[in-house]
Parts: structure tokens; C-alpha cells; sequence
């Protein structure tokens, strides 16, 4: 069983005042013929970087910006990650494309994580839905902020605990013995 992060840009990465103690970053990123300012903390982008090389989580761009997300890996120093949808789509088609895609990662059987400002359940159907078998970690960070590195401690360590759960009922592998053909047996 995997663990996928769905992970969104704007409040998230994208923060007036990301919460971390060092100097943010900032760019422009482009998406519909515009430009748009990027804040970032380079710390922050550098977690996630080291945990999509330690293959620990498969992280999932699920944001208005997956049309162009190719900007935001650009910048952040990111690799090319992988895409909850394709369209350029924004307001309740984007609410809806998200929700969709955290219902996905679920029902397939994967581990879940979830950061988004403005998408993350806090009750209702689709809360419950997401967390009934305590597989998911939702996190709505405070828009202005983003992730913390509190927020990061808690992905990190779900993620942590997913993979030794993972490898504590992996089949263990039969030691090779000597062949047998159907006569000895």
C-alpha cells in the first residue's frame, strides 16, 4: 500500500508569510497568459524534495495549477511530479476535481495525504469518507502561512509509519531449497 500526498500550491506552498524561520523565496509563475507571484520557504521545498527521492510518499500536484505546474516545479527546484487532472480548471470544477481525486487515492486502498487550504474537509461526508479506516492525514494550513515545519513533522511521520507498517506484513520471501519434481513429492 502506498502513500500518496495530494498536494495543493496557493496557501500552501504559496504563502504572504510562509512560517518558517528563514528568508522565503519568491518568482513568478505563469499559468493563462499571466503572471503570478510565488513565495515560497526554500526549507519547505527542500522536505519535500528529500521525501519524494527517499520514494517515502508519491506526491501528486492537486491544485489549480496542475495545467502549469511545470512553473511551480521550476521554481521550487521540484522534479516533474505527478498530476490529480490536466485542465486548466478553477473555483467548484477545481473543488470538485480535488475532492474526486482524494476519494480516488482512498478507494483504491492508499494511504492519503492531503494539504490544502481551502478543499480539506473538517466534518461532513467527504471527512468521513476520507478518514473512517485512519489511513488519511488531512491538513488545512492557515492560507497565509502554509505548511509549517510542524505540518512537515506530522507528513513525515505518517509517511514513516505507513512504510514500516508496509514492510511489517510484506510476505517474507521462502529461502531457495532444492528443487523438487513432481516424483518426490
Amino acid at each position: 500500500m502506498k502513500t500518496v500526498w495530494l498536494l495543493d500550491v496557493d496557501g500552501v506552498l504559496n504563502a504572504n508569510r510562509p512560517a518558517w524561520k528563514e528568508t522565503p523565496k519568491s518568482g513568478e509563475a505563469f499559468a493563462g497568459g499571466m503572471s503570478f507571484r510565488i513565495r515560497w520557504a526554500p526549507s519547505l521545498a527542500s522536505r519535500i524534495r528529500a521525501l519524494h527521492r527517499a520514494g517515502t510518499v508519491e506526491i501528486t500536484w492537486c491544485t489549480t495549477w496542475c495545467a502549469y505546474a511545470d512553473q511551480i516545479e521550476q521554481l521550487l527546484g521540484l522534479p516533474e511530479l505527478a498530476r490529480a487532472f490536466t485542465a486548466d480548471i478553477n473555483g467548484e470544477e477545481a473543488s470538485l476535481a480535488k475532492a474526486a481525486a482524494a476519494l480516488r487515492v482512498v478507494e483504491q486502498g492508499h494511504r492519503l495525504i492531503w494539504t490544502d487550504d481551502l478543499e480539506v474537509p473538517r466534518s461532513g461526508d467527504l471527512h468521513r469518507a476520507l478518514t473512517k479506516d485512519r489511513r488519511s492525514l488531512l491538513i488545512r494550513p492557515f492560507e497565509r502561512r502554509g505548511l509549517t515545519p510542524e505540518h512537515m513533522d506530522r507528513i513525515e511521520a505518517f509517511a514513516a509509519a505507513a512504510r514500516a507498517s508496509a514492510a511489517e506484513t510484506a510476505p517474507t520471501p521462502m529461502a531457495p531449497g532444492p528443487a523438487t519434481t513432481s516424483k518426490e513429492i
